[in-house]
């Protein structure tokens, strides 16, 4: 398949435009999935008996950053941040949970 460009400055123009604007939207997108907010932490102590399931349903209910959060990821959040390989809980032990 050949193609001919007639018009070379036209053709130049707009292969610039289309330049600009996928740069532009990628300026906009990025800037909007990466926020740049400070990630704000409050630290729990764990009690005999606590498990992570109740500790996720408690801050399901009380804390806006996980209202209306699936509890599987509020507990898969609160080991990811804790850096818990997995739920295995210890008296004393304390844990960081996100805020808004």
């Amino acid at each position: 398949m050949n193609l001919k460009i007639v018009n070379g400055k036209k053709f130049l123009r707009s292969i610039i435009l289309i330049f600009i604007f996928i740069m532009i939207g990628s300026f906009i997108i990025v800037n909007k999935t990466l926020s740049h907010a400070e990630v704000k932490f409050k630290t729990i102590c764990i009690s005999n008996g606590d498990t992570l399931w109740d500790i996720a349903k408690e801050e399901q209910i009380s804390n806006d950053y996980y209202k209306n959060k699936d509890i599987r990821n509020i507990i898969y959040d609160i080991k990811l941040t804790n850096h818990m390989s997995n739920s295995n809980l210890k008296t004393n032990q304390e844990l960081k949970i996100r805020e808004l």
